[in-house]
């Protein structure tokens, strides 16, 4: 089959695709603009000019997966409960860590040499940030948490990544029921730190 030779949007979001799917099934290491060409039917230089570099290319990927993220957690269903509502949005972040264990390393744990986020780059997370923020306002509100709603979500978000990095390192326990008790219960003691005494 011929190779495309445009240089177009298509061809970027081919790339792109064909990416997360490298990640998908070879990690970090199988991620080259080599077999990413390949699997997008292009050629290297046509990568290359699309992305820039390597580097170029997996800083794609680092802005697809937040945005990815972010279209997941603002597709929740409300809930009445505030704090129900946070331990939905733990439990869609560790949803989303466990079906891209592999893109959820380039985006938190920066394994790539050649790709180091600058500033503007970090801003990826904003929406992100944005949603958890909102949800832990949502129960400060309601009288239900106590404190500076942006410190706590920062706190919050800080733990559940941190404990979903744990479970895909397989730090959590081995059977399902014993990390999914240790996961409910971390989220829980966090929240009940927070918790305002009158709503203990």
């Amino acid at each position: 089959m011929p190779r495309l030779k445009q240089r177009t949007e298509a061809l970027h979001e081919r790339g792109l695709a064909s990416a997360l799917a490298v990640l998908d099934e070879a990690g970090v290491t199988g991620l080259t603009t080599r077999t990413v060409a390949r699997r997008a039917n292009a050629s290297v230089p046509a990568i290359y000019e699309v992305f820039g570099d390597k580097a170029g290319l997996v800083r794609a990927v680092f802005f697809e997966g937040f945005r990815m993220l972010a279209d997941e957690l603002s597709a929740l269903p409300p809930a009445e409960d505030p704090l129900e509502a946070l331990g939905g949005l733990a439990d869609a972040f560790r949803g989303f860590i466990q079906a891209h264990p592999v893109l959820a390393e380039v985006m938190f744990s920066r394994p790539f040499a050649d790709f180091d986020p600058t500033h503007d780059e970090t801003k990826a997370g904003v929406k992100v940030r944005r949603i958890f923020v909102q949800h832990v306002r949502d129960a400060v509100d309601a009288e239900l948490l106590t404190g500076d709603p942006t410190d706590i979500a920062l706190v919050f978000f800080t733990f559940v990544e941190g404990l979903a990095a744990a479970e895909n390192a397989h730090r959590l326990g081995t059977s399902k029921q014993s990390i999914n008790r240790r996961w409910r219960l971390g989220v829980n003691a966090l929240l009940n730190g927070f918790q305002a005494p009158t709503s203990r």
